[in-house]
């Protein structure tokens, strides 16, 4: 796929740029962002250039991972990165990290919902799924609002730094948008 831009009231979201490498080196200098998500730690230079050159383009271009940082809509320095991975048969899953100073103030719900609308109405996504390590409280927040349905713990379910972590997993229909889903859903009886 070639890469789209999104954009919502406040925000532009687009594919990351060699000249972003170093806003995303510094961003991903949080203890945070390299606590809670399978950035590397420490994070180098290299690897903000690889991102931006190497992981993100190749996503696009073999159609398994979209990833976007956002800005604001009125021009200025990205604050944030966020990623649709494909699981398959319609599957798809979204991560994200945030700059701190920009931690508060809707953003990431913001993008996620965008996100999820885009993989409903341009990818065909029949179920969107978001996890994080049990512990995340700041990852779970935005996805609980934006609507996903936490469903659960799995154990041992995401592989960071070296070592299997348990993960909150949850996730979201096109019909929690109140959009039309690609198959239909025939919930089980206890639902």
């Amino acid at each position: 796929m070639e890469p789209i831009t999104l954009t919502t009231d406040r925000l532009r979201l687009r594919i990351p740029a060699p000249e972003d490498v170093d806003a995303v080196y510094a961003i991903c200098q949080d203890p945070d962002i390299r606590r809670w998500t399978t950035v590397p730690d420490p994070y180098k230079r290299e690897d903000a250039e690889f991102f931006a050159q190497r992981l993100v383009p190749d996503g696009w271009r073999e159609d398994t991972e979209y990833t976007f940082v956002a800005e604001p809509v009125e021009g200025g320095p990205l604050f944030a990165a966020a990623t649709l991975s494909s699981r398959g048969a319609g599957v798809w899953e979204v991560g994200y990290w945030l700059a701190k100073e920009h931690r508060g103030a809707g953003h990431m719900t913001e993008i996620v919902r965008a996100l999820a609308h885009w993989a409903f109405t341009g990818l065909g996504c029949t179920r969107l799924v978001w996890r994080a390590e049990v512990g995340n409280t700041g990852s779970r927040a935005v996805a609980e609002r934006v609507g996903f349905v936490v469903e659960g713990v799995q154990r041992a379910a995401l592989a960071n730094k070296g070592t299997l972590r348990d993960a909150w997993a949850g996730s979201l229909l096109p019909s929690d948008f109140g959009l039309p889903s690609p198959l239909p859903y025939l919930p089980s009886p206890a639902a």
